[in-house]
C-alpha cells in the first residue's frame, strides 16, 4: 500500500529595510534543518488564506504588522516524508523585527543572500531575487551582421543571460561571432554561456551550457572543475528528473527543463506541461528555466510553478523569426 506524503503549504515573506537589505531568520535548535537561514514565515493553517497566514506568522515570530504584496515564486520541494510548497511573497511592514522565538535575524544585502546556507526550498527564492528571469538561446546565424544586430536589440530590451548556440557553423566564423557577441553582452553586464563546447567556452572566458547527453559523461567532472575554479557559470539542458539530479550533482549553476509545450523546433514532440514540470522540479533546489513555446508573457505563470523564468529562442529573439 502506497501512503501519500503529507503536503504542507508554507508562506514566507521577502522583507526589505530602508537600505534594500532582506531579512533572514535562522532555524533554531530542535527543528528540522536547524542552523540554516530562511525567509521568515510559516505554515498556512486550515481555513486560512496564504495572506492571512503570513500576516499572523510575521506578527507571532517578529512582532511586526505586515502588508502582503505580490507573489515572487512558489517552490514545490520534496523532503523526507513530506512535500512542501513554499509560497514567497513581497512584504511591507510596520514595527521593528525581533526574534520572538529566540531565532537569530540578519539583514542581508541582496547580492550576499547566496552566501547563507538555506533549506532546499529557499534556494530558488534567492535565485528569483538575484538572477535573470529570462534566458535567451540564440538561433543559428544567417547573415552575421543581422544576427549581431538582433542580439544587441535583445540586450537593449533587458536580456541579461544568453546562451550562444549555432550548430553546423564553420568553426572560424563561429569563433569570430562568439567574440563579438561576448563583447556586446559584456557592455551591458549580461552573462554569456556557450552551448556544448567546454574548450571553446574556456578559451572565450565565458560559461558553458551542457547538452543533456553530456550530463552523463563520466569524464565531465574534471573539465567542469576548471570552469568553476575560473568563476564561469555551468548550465545544462534537462528533460527528466534523472537529468536534473545529475546536473545538481555536477554543481550546475542553473538548468533548463522542457519542452514545456510543443514547438516548431521539435515537431511531433508533445510538451510536458506545467503539472509535470512542478512534479519534477520538487526533487532539486536548482534554479530551473522552463523552455518550449514560451515568451515573456509566461514568466508570471512559470514562477507559480517553481520556475526561475523562461528560456526561449523565438520568444526572446527580436522579431521572433528565428
Amino acid at each position: 500500500m502506497v501512503v501519500a506524503m503529507k503536503q504542507i503549504h508554507v508562506v514566507a515573506g521577502v522583507i526589505r529595510d530602508a537600505r534594500g537589505r532582506i531579512l533572514l531568520a535562522r532555524r533554531t535548535e530542535g527543528r528540522d534543518l536547524a542552523g540554516l537561514w530562511e525567509f521568515p514565515g510559516g505554515k498556512v493553517e486550515a481555513g486560512e488564506s496564504p495572506e492571512d497566514a503570513l500576516i499572523r506568522e510575521l506578527h507571532e515570530e517578529l512582532g511586526i504588522q505586515a502588508t502582503v504584496g505580490a507573489s515572487l515564486i512558489r517552490v514545490p520541494q520534496q523532503y523526507p516524508g513530506k512535500r512542501l510548497l513554499l509560497d514567497a511573497r513581497h512584504v511591507e511592514f510596520d514595527g521593528v523585527p525581533e526574534g520572538l522565538d529566540g531565532q537569530a535575524l540578519a539583514w542581508v544585502p541582496q547580492g550576499d543572500l547566496a552566501d547563507y546556507p538555506m533549506p532546499p526550498a529557499d534556494v530558488p527564492v534567492v535565485a528569483a531575487l538575484t538572477q535573470p528571469d529570462r534566458y535567451l538561446v540564440t538561433p543559428a546565424p544567417g547573415d552575421d551582421e543581422a544576427w549581431l544586430t538582433s542580439l544587441a536589440d535583445a540586450l537593449a530590451h533587458g536580456v541579461r543571460r544568453v546562451q550562444l548556440r549555432a550548430r553546423d557553423v564553420e568553426a572560424r566564423r563561429w569563433r569570430g561571432l562568439v567574440a563579438r557577441a561576448v563583447a556586446l553582452s559584456r557592455r551591458v553586464g549580461a552573462e554569456v554561456l556557450l552551448n556544448g563546447d567546454i574548450a571553446q567556452a574556456r578559451e572565450a572566458g565565458i560559461g558553458v551550457h551542457l547538452r543533456s547527453a553530456q550530463l552523463h559523461d563520466a569524464a565531465l567532472q574534471a573539465s567542469l572543475d576548471d570552469m568553476r575554479a575560473a568563476g564561469h557559470a555551468i548550465a545544462a539542458s534537462c528533460h527528466d528528473a534523472g537529468d536534473l539530479q545529475r546536473a545538481e550533482a555536477l554543481g550546475c549553476s542553473f538548468v533548463v527543463l522542457g519542452p514545456l509545450q510543443a514547438t516548431a523546433s521539435h515537431p511531433g514532440q508533445p510538451g510536458i506541461g506545467w503539472d509535470a514540470f512542478s512534479g519534477v522540479r520538487e526533487h532539486v533546489s536548482l534554479p530551473i528555466y522552463a523552455i518550449g513555446g514560451l515568451a515573456p508573457v509566461d514568466i508570471a505563470d512559470a514562477r507559480t510553478h517553481g520556475a526561475q523564468g523562461i528560456a526561449a529562442i523565438r520568444g526572446l529573439w527580436p522579431g521572433g523569426n528565428a
